[in-house]
C-alpha cells in the first residue's frame, strides 16, 4: 500500500502551513478566542477561499470529493497552528454528515452554503447521560400530523450557539438505550424552542448546552432514514475520531519542536538543559510517540471510509486510544521539560497540552477505544 502523499496533497499541506504560520499566530489566536463569538469570520473565510470548507463535498455541490486522507492533511497543519475555528465540527462532522445521508434537496439547500463559508453546521448529539455511547438518546421527537415535536437536552454541543444549522438527533421510536429508532433532524438554531448556552472550552474552543422546548419541524427536517440513523451516526463519529487523531499528531509535532528548542536555550549551572542525558531521553520518548503516532493515524484514515464497518472501527479505535495515551504522555513530558513556565497561559506550551487533553474527551477516549476494539475482536 503507497503511504505517500499525493500532489494535490503536498501543495495543500504547504499552502495551509504557511497560510497558518504567517496570519494565524499566537497573539491572534487569543484575541479571536477573546471574541464574541470564539471564531474568526476573516479566517474561515480565508479557508473557504483555499478549498478547505468544501474538500469532502461533492463536486457537484461545490466541493472537490476529497476522502478522509485530505482531511488528514488539512487537520494535522490545523493541529499544528492550534486553530480554533471549528473545522471538525462544521466540515467533518456537520457537511460531512448532509452529504452521506441528505436528500436532494437538503444538498442543495446546505452543502454550497456551507463550502462557501456561508453556513456553520454542527451535529448535536450527546446528553448528559450518554457518555460516549451513541445509542444513547433520550431527546424525543414525537409526531404532530406530518411534523415533530423535538423535546429534549443535548450536551457539549461543539459551537453549538454559533451555528446555523443543527443536526439533532433524536428518538422517534423505542427505549433511550435501543439501537433502532433514531432519527436525524437539520434545525435552525434561532428557531423557537431551541435554547443555547455558550461557553467555552478549556481549550479556548466553544460548546453550548442546546435545550429544545416543543420544537415543531417539519417532516423535511428529517436527515437520512427514519429510525434508522445509528449506523450514520457510527460512521461519522469514527470519520470524525479519524480527523482528530490528525489532528492530534499536528498538535504533537509542534509540541515536540518548542519542547526540543527550549531545552536547547534555558539554561542552568552555566550550560543548556538540553545538554543533561536524562532530557535528552524524554526528548527522544516524545519522538517516539510522534512517530508512531503518524503512522496509526495515517491507517486510520486510510480506514475511515471503508465500508467494512468493523475494518473501519478497529483501525479508528486503535488510533484514537493510542493518540489518547500518547498524546497525555507526551503533554507530561513536555510540561516538565519546560518546568514552572509549562503551565502559564503566556507560554504556547500550555495551550498545545490542553487541547491533546481535549482530543482525548471527544468522540471517545482511550480507555473507551480499547474496550470497543476489544469487544469487536472478540465478536
Amino acid at each position: 500500500m503507497d503511504f505517500s502523499f499525493s500532489e494535490e496533497q503536498q501543495l495543500l499541506r504547504e499552502s495551509l502551513a504557511r497560510y497558518v504560520e504567517r496570519e494565524y499566530t499566537f497573539e491572534k489566536r487569543r484575541a479571536i478566542q477573546r471574541s464574541a463569538e470564539g471564531f474568526s469570520h476573516e479566517v474561515w473565510s480565508a479557508f473557504a477561499e483555499m478549498g478547505l470548507l468544501g474538500l469532502t463535498t461533492p463536486e457537484e455541490y461545490g466541493g472537490y470529493g476529497g476522502s478522509a486522507v485530505d482531511t488528514l492533511v488539512v487537520s494535522q497543519v490545523l493541529g499544528s497552528g492550534l486553530v480554533v475555528e471549528p473545522y471538525l465540527a462544521s466540515v467533518v462532522l456537520g457537511t460531512g454528515l448532509v452529504a452521506r445521508a441528505g436528500s436532494t434537496a437538503q444538498k442543495e439547500s446546505l452543502l454550497p452554503a456551507a463550502a462557501r463559508g456561508e453556513l456553520l453546521l454542527t451535529l448535536a448529539h450527546a446528553e448528559p447521560d450518554s457518555r460516549y455511547e451513541l445509542a444513547e438518546v433520550a431527546t424525543s421527537a414525537r409526531r404532530q400530523g406530518n411534523q415533530f415535536v423535538l423535546q429534549g437536552h443535548k450536551a457539549v454541543v461543539p459551537w453549538g450557539a454559533q451555528a446555523d444549522r443543527l443536526i439533532v438527533s433524536a428518538r422517534t421510536a423505542g427505549g433511550p438505550r435501543d439501537a433502532q429508532g433514531i432519527s436525524l433532524f437539520v434545525i435552525e438554531r434561532g428557531m423557537k424552542g431551541v435554547g443555547a448556552r455558550d461557553y467555552r472550552t478549556i481549550d479556548g474552543q466553544r460548546a453550548a448546552e442546546v435545550k429544545l422546548d416543543d420544537v415543531l419541524v417539519g417532516a423535511d427536517a428529517v436527515l437520512g432514514p427514519l429510525d434508522g440513523a445509528l449506523p450514520l451516526l457510527e460512521a461519522i463519529a469514527d470519520v470524525g475520531a479519524a480527523a482528530l487523531c490528525a489532528e492530534a499528531v499536528g498538535v504533537m509535532e509542534t509540541l515536540n519542536a518548542q519542547t526540543l528548542e527550549y531545552i536547547k536555550t534555558r539554561q542552568q549551572f552555566g550550560q543548556p538543559i538540553g545538554r543533561f542525558q536524562v532530557l535528552q531521553h524524554r526528548a527522544v520518548d516524545m519522538f517516539i510517540h510522534l512517530e508512531q503516532s503518524k503512522s496509526i493515524a495515517l491507517l486510520a484514515a486510510v480506514r475511515a471510509d471503508s465500508a467494512d464497518a468493523a475494518e473501519r472501527r478497529r483501525a479508528v479505535s486503535a488510533a484514537k486510544a493510542h493518540l489518547g495515551r500518547s498524546g497525555r504522555a507526551v503533554t507530561q513530558m513536555a510540561i516538565q521539560l519546560h518546568g514552572g513556565m509549562g503551565v502559564t497561559d503566556e507560554l504556547p506550551a500550555s495551550h498545545y497540552a490542553k487541547r491533546l487533553t481535549m482530543i482525548d474527551f471527544h468522540l471517545g477516549d482511550a480507555d473507551f477505544h480499547v474496550e470497543r476494539f476489544v469487544a469487536d475482536a472478540r465478536g
